[in-house]
């Protein structure tokens, strides 16, 4: 039996999520970065991480090539930045306040934190890849997280 892909989209949408830019590098050291909602931790011993990477984004090739990521969770406010993001044919990173990281993948300011990460291994998964990176560095401020239900952003009960 198919399923109907606008209502698995639908079903997928009522799980409340965080929200997370994922930074990277080309083999030049362009930063390049994508919105994603398929980010989750892994494992606390080794600390690990999981992402999921559309094959069809302009930055996919930079995952093999760096093996390096970023995760930055967006705070409240960031909802443009996350649409800044997920739009194709633009410059992603101008205007926008980051600092380097540790590993060479810029760090974007303001947010509730950031996970920077090795990537360890990499798994097919349909039309996406899912990398495991090892987090090498981390830090959580006390902001408010950006939310995304039911295909819009949400702030956090007061």
């Amino acid at each position: 039996m198919a399923i109907d892909s606008r209502e698995l989209r639908n079903v997928f949408g009522a799980f409340a999520t965080g929200v997370t830019i994922i930074t990277t590098k080309d083999a030049t050291g362009k930063p390049f970065g994508l919105t994603a909602n398929s980010y989750t931790s892994l494992s606390l011993d080794p600390p690990l991480v999981l992402v999921c990477v559309d094959k069809k984004v302009d930055c996919y090739a930079c995952f093999e090539q760096s093996k390096v990521f970023v995760v930055n969770i967006l705070s409240e406010g960031q909802d443009q930045l996350s649409t800044r993001f997920a739009t194709k044919g633009i410059e992603k990173f101008e205007g926008v306040a980051v600092r380097p990281g540790s590993l060479g993948v810029p760090l974007l300011e303001g947010t509730v934190g950031y996970l920077e990460c090795k990537v360890t291994n990499g798994y097919e998964g349909g039309d996406h890849t899912i990398y495991v990176g090892e987090v090498q560095t981390a830090s959580a401020s006390e902001k408010r997280p950006l939310l995304f239900f039911k295909g819009k952003y949400n702030k956090l009960p007061e």
